[in-house]
């Protein structure tokens, strides 16, 4: 491939993406207040944030057979302007449950139905978003597509989860509503005129035969991810329990090693494999989670978030690739939506099961358990690469 091939077809991805960087800006914005508006403001027990804020992921996980369906049968395009639509109302219903702040149990109930139709709208933009990009430049390009699809929303979460922290102590929380509805319709304006991809024709898997070919790359993912699930939930109360400031940075340490990996390695995978881009990256962020757990002070837990954050960025693509490789192209949406089944399972249940850790051991133990998780994930993924049927130059 040429240099202005690739350039081109780089450019031909990042309009696609786009849309995910909205879609996670929309949910970077309040997620490093939000654990504070439920426990300060309303009232409520750590666990019941963690709980909140999990129930954007298990809406998300439990869409994504929907999304893949509607991704392959209604089309990419129509399924993101769903997803857009979705990202509005959610923000209209988090502005009224900010507006009903006097009342918790109301407020609260809103926050989560809010968090629910955030979490189905994320679905639904990050599967189709995916499979748009790879139809518009081609199978081979699946790695790239996933690749940029991720430094657009962890690079949104990095930039929105600080602005957020500033936007709500300059103008209160009944900003994150009103900024979630104004960008998803801004989305939905600029959408109008982009290039949609046909349908494709051909076998169409249920998304249970998908999901089970994509299962044992998946649960490797699902243990790698936890530690992102723990962070982005926890690490703003991690923060007040040892009497530090700045939390919302740890994110965006995150997120910047993230974006940065992804742009210096982005062809890692396709010259050293699959398995062996997935295993390096797990070693890496489970060191990143050991000093998360360790940290004496905040500079040292931004220098783990941020190895964290560069250990993980490549472990999606790269068990991606192999995992979509077993689905046929015609049903790629639902593949792309039983994979990121895994990724959302790892977010769901982070916040309660590490909620209960917290409130028994402290917030410090979270990012140990975190990090032997994802050494179990590194162990099967390593297993998965000895088998005879496995093939790591994928």
């Amino acid at each position: 491939m040429t240099a202005d091939t690739q350039h081109n077809v780089t450019l031909q991805i990042v309009s696609i993406v786009f849309y995910t960087f909205i879609a996670f800006f929309c949910i970077g914005l309040p997620i490093a207040v939000l654990p504070g508006y439920v426990h300060d403001q309303l009232g409520f027990s750590p666990m019941i944030a963690g709980l909140t804020i999990g129930s954007q992921y298990l809406a998300t996980l439990i869409s994504r057979p929907g999304a893949g369906r509607a991704a392959d049968t209604l089309g990419t395009k129509k399924a993101v302007v769903v997803g857009l639509a979705g990202i509005a109302a959610s923000g209209a219903l988090t502005l009224l449950s900010t507006l009903l702040q006097s009342l918790p149990d109301a407020s609260l109930s809103l926050l989560i139905i809010a968090r629910l139709v955030l979490g189905a709208s994320q679905g639904l933009i990050g599967v189709s978003t995916i499979s748009w990009g790879i139809g518009l430049v081609g199978s081979e390009q699946t790695a790239r597509v996933i690749s940029w699809n991720g430094i657009a929303s962890y690079g949104a979460i990095a930039l929105g989860a600080p602005l957020g922290v500033l936007m709500v102590g300059a103008a209160g929380f009944n900003t994150l509503g009103i900024a979630l509805s104004v960008l998803a319709l801004l989305a939905l304006w600029l959408i109008r005129d982009k290039k949609a991809v046909p349908v494709l024709r051909g076998e169409r898997l249920p998304f249970w035969a998908a999901f089970s070919r994509v299962a044992p790359f998946g649960l490797s993912l699902t243990l790698a991810s936890i530690g992102y699930g723990t962070l982005t939930t926890f690490i703003t109360l991690y923060y007040l329990d040892r009497g530090w400031v700045g939390a919302a940075w740890c994110l965006t340490s995150f997120g910047l090693c993230f974006i940065i990996s992804r742009l210096v390695f982005i062809n890692a995978i396709s010259r050293f494999g699959g398995f062996s881009v997935a295993i390096s990256c797990m070693s890496m962020e489970t060191l990143g989670l050991v000093l998360l757990w360790l940290a004496p002070s905040p500079l040292t837990a931004l220098f783990g978030a941020g190895l964290a954050g560069f250990g993980l960025s490549l472990v999606y693509p790269a068990l991606g690739v192999l995992a979509i490789a077993r689905v046929p192209a015609a049903s790629r949406g639902a593949g792309l939506g039983a994979y990121a089944v895994f990724f959302d399972l790892a977010l769901a249940i982070a916040g309660p099961m590490m909620g209960a850790v917290a409130l028994h051991l402290g917030y410090g133990w979270i990012f140990l358990l975190a990090s032997l998780l994802a050494l179990a994930g590194l162990g099967l993924t390593w297993w998965l690469g000895q088998r005879p049927a496995a093939d790591s130059t994928l």
